[in-house]
């Protein structure tokens, strides 16, 4: 079954990689400009319209029979730079997270167990020829976690505002992009701060996390953050004053002054927006 190509799928966010193309060994590297060749490429509602038309059948199919040959595609300085899907990996990924996320019974709803098992059984036959892999992209739903916004400053942010009308006109666009040099600079930083300031927790855990996935990739990679489908949650004059990855700045320029007071109103900048978004996933 195939979702009709006007459906707007909400709400996730997404945190890409896009590698200059001497990164991928043959033949993927000829595929992949083949592929840039292409005259219209799909976007990310057609990767999210394809992954909810697998969990429609019963039983459904939580991990695609086949990766993707799909891609992102950008120029970086007049080089061609690739995201593959990875919709596969992906797939398996995202069903670890929801076992940690969701009570059994919720989950047993949602996914049978036989179903959760046979891909479990699946990814780890996958893991023993595929032992280095890792995805390009990383999703967020109903968010964009703090930790990604310090991969960025404020002046490589891009927004466009969307047209109204019917749902097939352009959407408002909310990205930032940056060289990988910089995202691992500001990762660094980040935390030489944070350790400085708060010796541990779940943001310094994060941002671990973040800065040894980022170590995966090429170093004139492309790292880009996109609002995706949030942009229909957050209502357009929200996403015109949303500078996160400036207030996120702010915060850490103030720990490293010692101004508490100055930190503490950044921080809660970004966690009463945040928030508010948030609490949208159980409204009625």
């Amino acid at each position: 079954m195939r979702l009709a190509s006007s459906v707007t799928v909400p709400y996730a966010a997404y945190l890409r990689v896009y590698e200059p193309l001497g990164a991928f060994p043959e033949p993927e590297r000829t595929h992949w400009v083949r592929y840039a060749r292409r005259g219209k490429l799909p976007g990310a509602q057609d990767e999210l319209r394809r992954s909810l038309a697998d969990l429609l059948p019963t039983p459904p199919v939580p991990v695609p029979v086949h990766e993707s040959g799909d891609a992102f595609i950008a120029l970086q300085d007049g080089v061609l730079c690739v995201c593959p899907w990875r919709t596969r990996l992906r797939g398996w990924l995202a069903l670890e997270e929801l076992a940690e996320r969701f009570p059994v019974p919720v989950l047993d709803a949602v996914l049978p167990p036989v179903v959760r098992r046979q891909a479990e059984a699946d990814y780890e036959r996958w893991q023993e020829h595929n032992p280095d892999a890792r995805p390009w992209i990383k999703t967020a739903t109903w968010q964009v976690p703090l930790r990604w916004f310090v991969l960025f400053a404020d002046e490589e942010r891009e927004y466009a505002k969307g047209e109204p009308g019917p749902p097939a006109r352009p959407a408002p666009v909310l990205r930032y992009r940056t060289p990988m040099v910089q995202a691992r600079r500001r990762v660094a930083r980040a935390l030489r701060t944070l350790k400085d300031a708060i010796e541990e927790g779940p943001l310094i855990d994060g941002l671990v996390e973040v800065g040894r996935w980022l170590e995966e990739f090429h170093p004139r990679s492309l790292v880009e953050l996109d609002y995706g489908g949030l942009v229909h949650l957050v209502p357009e004059p929200h996403l015109a004053d949303d500078h996160s990855a400036a207030d996120t700045a702010e915060g850490l320029a103030a720990l490293r002054d010692g101004d508490g007071a100055r930190a503490g109103a950044a921080y809660e900048r970004l966690t009463e927006r945040w928030r508010a978004v948030r609490d949208r996933q159980y409204a009625n």
